[in-house]
């Protein structure tokens, strides 16, 4: 009889699973991870291109109110002081983001903040009684201008389908500052760290076995054996072969070329929040380290259908899919020797610090459960 090499088998090297992985490993227990991709990190994996650190995944911005979230992650790498300031830019016009008073008076000449309260509850008032769709929720929230301007375009290019056809609920409510600040979070904490992700991926799987270019799913059985326990954090109907279909993502096209000049857009983030231009936005890496390289590398993001076999990004967060997802997570249940976490295995969409704190969670339980 084989018997298990490892405490844990760990699918997957994003953040989920190498923070689980740096706990165990911390309380002596060990741990093989295993990546389908050929690099870890997950999409936090960052490479340097003439000198600039570029997210090879889209813009990641660690934001956090949670000192315990913030402080664990400041063991392993310094973090700098990036502010996340992004503009958006609709035909050509400038709009500060997230909505303020610097958006409102560029938007309507206006100089107070009562006198942009007065003309969002004027527009606000178009939309009487519940509204049947994301427009209407839209409109009910911000008035027709910053709908029309800010959010239609931008949204239909990221869920691939009109407003009118898409669901209120998925605009639960919408940043409104009556202030001239252009942070984009709330947050306590905010940074990027200094020399990248990668720095903080290598620190927490330190003492790990990691396989790269290896797919749990084909070689399940046999890598299954090798552990005790398994965590998952692939696609969570992969793991149970669709049997109930397959959930629906967005997923993401990146096209990223490298400039012979020294600042191309001024700032990391450009939203184009107009139906004609294709891509969503426009992300300059070298501005989430204060870069003066002598060139520059940007990255223009679009968002696309998504089959099977394609990088699944965001959930598609309607009845229907939360109806299967809800299937598979009672089977999920039924599987005591597999820990499921991290986006695709809760089909949710988290922010880094929340992948943190639940993975430090699931860890604890794990430790304290002996």
């Amino acid at each position: 009889m084989q018997l298990s090499k490892y405490d844990y088998l760990i699918v997957g090297s994003g953040l989920f699973g190498a923070v689980f992985a740096q706990q165990m490993t911390a309380a002596g227990r060990t741990c093989l991870v295993v990546e389908k991709r050929d690099h870890t990190g997950g999409n936090i994996y960052c490479k340097q291109i003439e000198g600039i650190t570029v997210h090879q995944y889209g813009a990641h911005i660690f934001h956090t109110s949670d000192k315990m979230v913030w402080d664990y992650v400041n063991q392993f790498v310094a973090f700098n002081h990036y502010i996340n300031a992004p503009i958006a830019n609709y035909h050509g016009e400038i709009y500060n983001l997230p909505f303020n008073m610097n958006t409102f008076s560029k938007m309507w000449g206006i100089k107070t903040p009562a006198q942009a309260k007065a003309k969002i509850e004027a527009q606000k008032s178009q939309i009487t009684g519940s509204p049947a769709n994301l427009e209407e929720q839209a409109i009910s929230l911000v008035g027709q201008d910053i709908y029309q301007k800010l959010i239609k375009g931008y949204t239909e290019k990221q869920w691939g389908k009109e407003c009118k056809d898409l669901p209120a609920f998925i605009i639960q409510r919408l940043p409104v500052r009556y202030t001239y600040n252009n942070n984009y979070f709330n947050d306590h904490y905010q940074g990027i760290p200094e020399g990248g992700y990668n720095i903080l991926t290598d620190q927490l799987l330190k003492g790990c076995k990691v396989r790269l270019n290896t797919d749990f799913l084909e070689e399940k059985q046999a890598l299954s054996s090798l552990a005790h326990k398994i965590v998952y954090t692939g696609t969570i109907d992969s793991y149970f072969n669709y049997q109930f279909g397959s959930l629906e993502y967005r997923s993401l096209r990146f096209e990223s070329e490298i400039l012979n000049e020294e600042n191309y857009q001024g700032v990391a983030v450009v939203n184009y929040t107009d139906r004609e231009t294709p891509y969503t936005r426009v992300i300059e890496h070298k501005h989430f380290e204060f870069g003066l390289q002598p060139k520059t590398v940007i990255t223009k993001e679009y968002s696309v259908d998504w089959k099977l076999g394609d990088e699944p990004y965001y959930p598609v967060n309607d009845v229907k899919n939360h109806n299967i997802y809800e299937q598979y997570a009672s089977l999920a249940l039924r599987e005591p020797n597999v820990i499921f976490g991290g986006r695709l295995a809760e089909y949710k969409y988290y922010d880094m610090d929340k992948v943190i704190a639940s993975a430090l969670c699931a860890a604890q339980k794990e430790l304290f459960a002996v």
